[in-house]
């Protein structure tokens, strides 16, 4: 039990990862206007997300496992600081004339295999610097971090593009590392190594981590869920951009996801001040429910009042989801295993991902051709279906006694 509250430690760690989350969110929009204006084909900027993501997710559970026998703080900067590799690479093809879709998949996919350090040594540390009380406000925070990609990156993006290329997207985000790695090291400096002193074996690791989710059936049955709301979420988050960009121009994009992260920004906000005392099931639930039914309607119109609406109610309704999610898990999971734990959480929930992003492009694709109206249309068919899947997964959420009682079990151990 840790007698102190490093909170000031951890908001200049959370400061980095909000820096770093905006830079990436820079490149990311840059290159999906980039591959779109290319191509038009909402598959190709579906195939540079999943080489971006997918060396991440295959390397969450080592990595996960390295968080527990080494250094968090130290990965952290290897990992925040290597990635810029993929995206400098991605820099010197634009200079050389423009980068072909092939380079663009390298360099992403550079950039991702390094990022996957990051996560699991972040989530470990949270737990290393704040106290039980704090994770809730924490927690709020950091998807506050997250949603920054999607708050600031696309209005700041889209307002640059009008004035240079992707080339100073680039850039901003590669200095963007920089400062991140700073920050770890100065959080490192202050609170020390937090490498284990005992190093079992490293498949025993992983295979430990597996043991310790297994140990309540909520918490597994909780990943198993999450990875059926990724793939639905995954469909979402890879086709709002070709659905607008299909009858709108990049700073009409780059409005749109700006006021429609604000939902984020909004709810993020209020988590990170008031936090959530109790009821996490039930809030969880809902919200996801209320995901599904807003993804729904954010398909349904060409129409960027509504797109805006429905979509500023789907990130609003996110936070208070991961804020749910987050400490249902983290309270069950012992405070020294949380490295391995969270590497396998992570690879689990987010294969949802990996599917979403490997057929969404391709079914938005086709599906517009058959209809005859368009990807734009196809992906928007594609998206209102995701929607009303999410919303019935959900449900499951509120009827299932194993996962209530991953609540009831943390209420009874705090009132002792």
């Amino acid at each position: 039990m840790k007698e102190k509250s490093n909170f000031g430690k951890f908001i200049l760690l959370w400061s980095g990862e909000l820096i770093s989350s905006i830079g990436g969110g820079l490149t990311s929009f840059g290159l999906g206007v980039y591959i779109f204006s290319l191509t038009g084909s909402a598959a190709n900027m579906a195939l540079v997300t999943l080489l971006g993501f997918l060396p991440t997710l295959l390397f969450s559970v080592p990595a996960g496992v390295l968080a527990d026998r080494y250094d968090r703080r130290l990965l952290m900067m290897i990992g925040d600081g290597c990635s810029a590799l993929g995206i400098f690479y991605i820099l010197i093809c634009m200079h050389r004339g423009g980068a072909t879709l092939a380079q663009i998949c390298i360099g992403v996919t550079i950039s991702s295999v390094f990022s996957a350090l990051l996560e699991p040594s972040f989530r470990a540390t949270i737990t290393d610097l704040l106290t039980p009380e704090e994770y809730s406000k924490a927690s709020g925070l950091v998807s506050l971090a997250g949603s920054a990609r999607y708050l600031f990156s696309p209005v700041i993006a889209g307002f640059l593009l009008t004035i240079s290329d992707i080339r100073l997207l680039l850039v901003i985000d590669i200095c963007t590392f920089i400062l991140t790695v700073i920050s770890a090291a100065i959080v490192r400096k202050g609170i020390g190594s937090s490498a284990s002193g005992e190093k079992e074996p490293f498949f025993g690791s992983m295979k430990e981590g597996w043991y310790i989710l297994c140990q309540k059936k909520g918490v597994i049955m909780l990943v198993a869920i999450s990875s059926a709301i990724t793939l639905f979420m995954g469909m979402f988050q890879i086709l709002a951009e070709p659905l607008i960009l299909s009858f709108k121009d990049a700073k009409t994009l780059g409005i749109a996801e700006t006021i429609c992260a604000c939902g984020m920004l909004a709810s993020g906000v209020i988590l990170g001040v008031r936090g959530l005392k109790k009821h996490y099931v039930r809030a969880l639930g809902l919200s996801l429910v209320s995901a599904g039914i807003f993804m729904l309607g954010f398909g349904l119109f060409e129409n960027m009042i509504t797109i805006c609406l429905f979509g500023f109610a789907f990130f609003a309704a996110l936070p208070l989801a991961n804020n749910c999610l987050d400490y249902l898990v983290r309270t069950n999971i012992p405070d020294d295993a949380q490295g391995r734990a969270w590497g396998l959480i992570g690879f689990l929930s987010q294969i949802g991902y990996v599917v979403a992003y490997a057929l969404s492009g391709q079914a938005a694709d086709v599906l517009g051709r058959i209809g005859g109206r368009g990807v734009g249309r196809g992906a928007a068919l594609v998206v209102i279906l995701a929607g009303a899947a999410l919303a019935m997964t959900a449900v499951f959420i509120l009827i299932s006694n194993e996962i209530k009682l991953l609540e009831i079990t943390n209420n009874r151990e705090v009132e002792k």
